[in-house]
């Protein structure tokens, strides 16, 4: 009787264990590769698209994001529908970025490379029109930045910053110091005598 318990049962329960969790060595390896180059693909994909696109994220950004995350999922995965092969397509995206932060915490080259440098929109009051037209600022979307930093007028700007991260920094020209030497002390730097 348990025999044939067994066989309708926990074999099938067996079976479908082993299945899940079930993964070759050839087929992790398939799976890691799969994954590094989809990650390297859309973080150059993000770069090449602008600063602006990732910090400021209009409703088609958000589809955009989860269209291409389901895209790529069946890239990353390929045919393996194991437990196991998510899994190990997880642990690899975060170990790859992981060692993208590390790279670009440690090498200044590859910071400048992966994650842009600052674009100065405005200086002195006046647009830097060539500058917002390579990374896709708008003025409608400039000024909306400006009016959050509680800015109306743009004589009111000494500079405005499109960052690496995509926010816009401002700095107003009645926060500027009013005196001609820094306005603070490099004591530090100073040999004491």
């Amino acid at each position: 009787m348990t025999g044939i318990l067994l066989t309708l049962f926990a074999l099938p329960l067996f079976q479908r264990l082993r299945d899940t969790f079930s993964i070759s060595p050839v087929d992790a390896l398939d799976l890691i590769l799969r994954s590094a180059v989809v990650y390297v693909v859309l973080l150059l994909g993000i770069r090449l698209t602008g600063k602006r696109e990732v910090g400021q994220m209009t409703p088609f950004d958000l589809v955009l994001l989860l269209l291409i995350s389901n895209a790529v999922q069946n890239s990353m995965i390929g045919p393996y529908n194991a437990l196991t092969a998510g899994l190990v397509a997880a642990f690899t995206l975060l170990l790859v970025n992981r060692g993208m932060s590390r790279l670009v915490f440690k090498n200044r080259k590859w910071r400048r490379r992966i994650e842009g440098s600052p674009a100065l929109l405005v200086y002195d009051g006046q647009l830097n029109w060539e500058v917002m037209r390579r990374e896709g600022i708008s003025e409608p979307d400039l000024r909306a930045s400006l009016r959050e930093h509680g800015v109306e007028l743009l004589s009111q700007v000494h500079m405005a910053v499109l960052e690496v991260d995509g926010n816009i920094s401002v700095i107003r020209k009645d926060e500027m110091p009013t005196v001609s030497r820094p306005h603070h002390q490099f004591k530090f730097l100073q040999k004491k005598s």
